[in-house]
């Protein structure tokens, strides 16, 4: 097999590993809050979305550490380590604990940040100049692929239930617990890519680059550069809408007893919808890359449009009090007779909004750090750090909020976010004409 052909390879191993372990775990964040509130065992006192808010706590502390490990061990061991927590954390379901339930969140938090930086380790190593736009978009694709069949699954399970039964929890948490392992293994599949030749200043360069340490310090002295602070307001609200769409939309679903028996099922099919979303928004704006020619400012306006539409039909059609309903569901209605179109046609524009805003978010990342190694692994580390503290925030306070004051929170910083980031836009550009660039 040729050196390019090795990396492609790579890649795709890369990409089948993840969306064979995230079917798993974004299945079971999709459910787990649904599933804790149908547990028989009276001795269980969890919370879904305390374990999530653990998780995410938990990752945006670790990223500071995480760097050091994969160096340690490489970034090959680091993901099947990593892999083999997620795996834990969903087999915990089928004989559920409370301390098992924390304690394996803690562990998937610290892991989660392992194999985030492990896995841009081994897509930067196997990418060159001209191929990492390929790359990532693949391996983007592969993992959004993830939502469709952990959650079709979802549906074709509890397809009529109205309850769930341990049988039901334990059938579909062995067989999430088994997908998660094969995407463990399947990382021993990844080679060593041939190294490629280097010029001499270009292998000095990367000395000087690779002999920088990681500190902690060090990390903060760059996260305060100007750019990454006037992006600060829209990763937080990516971490805020993250929370939404990936854990407490489903749980409103499948509470709306107004939907009928299918409503548990249901929450297989929003899933669906959103990775529709997702892969759609992903594929226009991000992997094709045809949106540079305008600027980033209209697809985040896009993005932040499209999220305002479902907000208002959200409100509009589920229960206020959904989160935080208990097991049978609320009975009571919005302000519309509900509608399973409209709710899973939010699931959509969910997705699709959520990728207008990381696909740009990552392109303006990636422009303001692209003389420099060491500040790209710090701007995409202060990136999870704060998506993961406000997802952290916002699963926590999901246990407690109704529903419009959640959606009054998402519509506030999401206007704010879009102004930051047009200041950055703005900003960028300004720099880029100075350096006479062709094209950001």
């Amino acid at each position: 097999m040729s050196p390019e052909g090795k990396r492609l390879f790579n890649i795709v191993v890369l990409g089948f590993g993840f969306m064979f372990m995230f079917t798993a775990f974004q299945t079971c964040g999709n459910i787990e809050q649904t599933v804790i509130k149908s547990f028989n065992n009276t001795e269980f006192h969890g919370s879904g979305y305390t374990s999530m808010a653990i998780i995410y706590g938990v990752f945006s502390a670790s990223n500071l550490i995480a760097p050091s490990v994969v160096t340690v061990i490489g970034p090959q061991l680091s993901m099947f380590f990593s892999g083999l927590l997620y795996s834990g954390y969903i087999a915990m379901f089928i004989y559920p604990y409370t301390w098992s339930f924390y304690t394996a969140s803690v562990l998937v938090g610290i892991g989660a940040a392992v194999l985030w930086t492990a896995q841009g380790n081994v897509l930067a190593i196997n990418s060159t100049d001209d191929t990492i736009g390929r790359n990532s978009g693949i391996f983007w694709a592969l993992l959004q692929f993830s939502l469709f069949f952990g959650n079709l699954y979802i549906y074709c399970a509890w397809h009529g239930h109205v309850h769930i039964t341990d049988k039901d929890r334990q059938t579909v948490f062995i067989s999430l617990t088994v997908i998660s392992l094969v995407g463990c293994f399947l990382f021993f599949l990844i080679r060593k890519p041939d190294p490629e030749p280097t010029a001499p200043s270009e292998q000095s360069q990367s000395q000087s680059e690779s002999s920088e340490s990681f500190s902690a310090a060090r990390a903060f002295k760059m996260f305060g550069t100007k750019e990454m602070l006037l992006l600060s307001l829209s990763i937080a609200y990516t971490g805020l809408e993250l929370t939404f769409y990936s854990g407490v939309y489903g749980t409103c679903i499948g509470a709306m007893t107004r939907f009928g028996q299918d409503a548990k099922s249901l929450i297989g099919i929003s899933g669906i919808c959103i990775g529709v979303g997702e892969i759609l928004g992903g594929g226009v704006f991000g992997m094709l890359n045809k949106c540079n020619r305008f600027g980033r400012n209209p697809v985040v306006l896009l993005g932040l449009i499209t999220h305002y539409v479902a907000f208002y039909l959200i409100f509009l059609n589920i229960a206020s009090d959904a989160p935080i309903a208990p097991e049978p569901g609320t009975d009571l209605q919005a302000y519309i007779d509900p509608s399973v179109g409209v709710a899973l046609f939010c699931s959509f524009l969910l997705g699709f909004g959520d990728s207008c805003f990381n696909t740009q978010l990552l392109s303006i990342i990636g422009l303001n750090s692209l003389h420099s190694t060491s500040q790209f692994n710090c701007d995409t580390c202060y990136f999870f750090l704060l998506q993961s503290i406000m997802a952290a925030l916002a699963f926590f306070y999901s246990n407690y909020l109704l529903l419009h004051w959640q959606l009054l929170i998402l519509v506030l910083m999401g206007f704010l976010g879009c102004v930051t980031f047009f200041l950055a836009e703005w900003k960028a550009e300004s720099r880029r004409r100075e350096s006479d660039y062709d094209s950001i």
